[in-house]
């Protein structure tokens, strides 16, 4: 896969400066996974390979199970000064890892950690709020209705107009998220809503292709293009199925120069910094749309910053070693 100049150098450099680190140089690493989301098992993979990745690398890392073991555990320390733990990654899918919640109480404590902050990560947990910033800086993203706790949900639809998605507006993994192609489709998402606390949306369906961009540094990965076996990218074809497709890179040439582009601009203005990914939709006329941003994405066999990043050279524990060095830093690009 070839970058363009400046992607390549500091694609080269990540890979130096994480070379000549000294896995003593981590300190001890909590690596916090599962959790309570709807996302739990996912996020126990995920948290499994990346603890093994740097233990594999002779990092210092042990695996805890959720936020609050882990407050837990930094409260049995003695002082502020001397925590049990140097650094976090987290692994974390879904509710109090990528809400803000998580950032903010760490921030508190001064303790490193990857993936973005307070602000990118509670903004980007929440669909809804994440396409209004978009539209205000002049980014596509595909047309929508919010959808508010007990609202009409089926005028909703009517009003944006067939095909569309409704999904929750803070899950993710696809977790309750509905295809209807036609009326005969809407009882199961109506009676979803009627149970479901929180904000929906119904969104315009996009069918010209479905593509992510994983962000690492400051830098664009290779577009992964996604083909399920289904009509559509489900909890199913994402985790579970074998038979779904991913072409790494998606795209080539100038497409592929700007969706990465577009991504790399989306997440930005997310307020967004570290590592994560970002979903995009291809309309029939060849627009690009961005969709929505993961702050802290898969890590298992089927995920997709993995593939973008062995396209460029970058093995999966080489990865996991350059997401944590990102807390060595000052800042993060």
């Amino acid at each position: 896969m070839s970058l363009d100049a400046a992607s390549r150098a500091a694609v080269d450099a990540l890979k130096a400066s994480v070379a000549a680190l000294a896995p003593q140089a981590f300190g001890r690493v909590a690596v916090l996974m599962g959790g309570e989301s709807a996302e739990r098992e996912v996020s126990l993979n995920s948290g499994a390979n990346v603890l093994a990745a740097l233990q594999a690398r002779g990092v210092d890392a042990h695996g805890v199970d959720g936020l609050g073991a882990l407050l837990a555990a930094l409260g049995r320390g003695e002082r502020f000064d001397r925590l049990p733990f140097d650094r976090v990654f987290n692994i974390l899918h879904g509710g109090a890892g990528e809400n803000g919640v998580l950032q903010g109480a760490l921030e508190a404590l001064g303790l490193p950690y990857t993936g973005p902050g307070v602000l990118g990560s509670a903004l980007t947990m929440d669909k809804i709020r994440t396409k209004q910033v978009w539209m205000a800086e002049g980014l596509p993203t595909a047309r929508f209705v919010r959808i508010a706790p007990g609202a009409d949900l089926a005028a909703a639809v009517r009003s944006l107009g067939l095909p569309v998605f409704v999904k929750p507006s803070t899950e993710g993994s696809s977790v309750g998220v509905f295809r209807i192609a036609s009326e005969a489709d809407l009882a199961p998402a109506i009676a979803f809503a009627a149970t479901y606390a929180g904000e929906l949306l119904a969104e315009q369906m996009i069918t010209g292709g479905e593509y992510t961009v994983g962000i690492l540094g400051g830098v664009a990965l290779p577009s992964v293009r996604i083909v399920p076996p289904g009509e559509w990218y489900d909890y199913h074809a994402k985790y579970i199925s074998d038979d779904t497709q991913y072409h790494c890179p998606g795209l080539d040439g100038d497409d592929e120069a700007a969706i990465r582009a577009l991504a790399l601009a989306g997440f930005r203005a997310a307020g967004c910094t570290g590592w994560g990914r970002v979903d995009v939709m291809r309309h029939a006329d060849g627009r690009f749309l961005l969709m929505e941003v993961n702050t802290a994405p898969g890590m298992t066999s089927h995920s997709l910053v993995p593939k973008a990043a062995r396209e460029v050279g970058i093995g999966f524990e080489e990865l996991c070693l350059a997401i944590l060095a990102q807390t060595l830093e000052a800042g993060r690009a």
